[in-house]
């Protein structure tokens, strides 16, 4: 079946979809021996397509992995020194790489995968898609934080965040365990968030992306996601 070239080249791991349209813009890409332009189409199994004369190869098999993320592990492909990351963790052959972030010193719920389209989905802010965490914070948290929360709160460099749902889990004299919803990615957003009530995080836990849930995953555990799950994925 014939889609559109710019696809074909994602598919065959060439970059995004928007690399793929500057590769064919700038000529590198033939179709049957003929340049290819914009908006071609092609069929790899039909077609002949190069890319600089060299025949792209066959298009990678799609892979979706569920991943536990512990503390101190990079949420990255590769590392500049020898830090462990994502990627060491999972063992199969093939591009994957982490869909969004989790800061070094917090854990839980991470999306490999190689499909681009998936990733850009749920990482673009207009989809707003839903980020659920536990957090333990080293204080007691009053009610009055919790509002605070739920209505949006201006962080140190004076930009502000989108209301969050939070709940407490449980509270202790001197700790409290929270669960927080937020629905946008600001960098180390909710130990911002919790700077700013002068609250110290202890555990920060992300527990469901989207449809997506950590379930009964332990730290370094990894798993494939089920065909339901990666359709409820594409929906969202």
């Amino acid at each position: 079946m014939k889609v559109r070239l710019q696809k074909v080249l994602a598919r065959a791991g060439y970059g995004s979809r928007r690399g793929c349209e500057e590769i064919i813009a700038n000529g590198r890409v033939h179709v049957n021996g003929h340049v290819a332009s914009l908006g071609d189409k092609a069929d790899p199994e039909l077609d002949e397509i190069t890319v600089d004369g060299t025949p792209i190869p066959e298009a990678e098999q799609l892979k979706y992995i569920a991943l536990y993320k512990p503390t101190d592990v990079l949420s990255t492909v590769k590392s500049p020194g020898n830090r462990t990351t994502v990627r060491d963790l999972v063992q199969i052959p093939g591009r994957l790489y982490p869909v969004g972030r989790l800061d070094y010193d917090s854990e839980g719920l991470m999306l490999m995968t190689n499909d681009g389209r998936l990733t850009n989905r749920l990482t673009h802010p207009r989809y707003e898609h839903e980020k659920e965490y536990r957090l333990l914070v080293n204080e007691r948290v009053e009610r009055s934080t919790l509002q605070r929360w739920r209505s949006g709160i201006t962080l140190e460099d004076d930009s502000s965040t989108l209301p969050a749902e939070v709940w407490i889990e449980s509270r202790g004299p001197a700790e409290t365990w929270l669960g927080v919803i937020l629905r946008e990615g600001k960098n180390r957003q909710l130990r911002r968030m919790a700077a700013a009530e002068n609250l110290t995080i202890q555990r920060l836990i992300r527990v469901r992306m989207a449809s997506l849930h950590l379930g009964e995953l332990q730290p370094g555990e990894w798993r494939r996601l089920t065909e339901p799950e990666i359709r409820k994925l594409k929906q969202s």
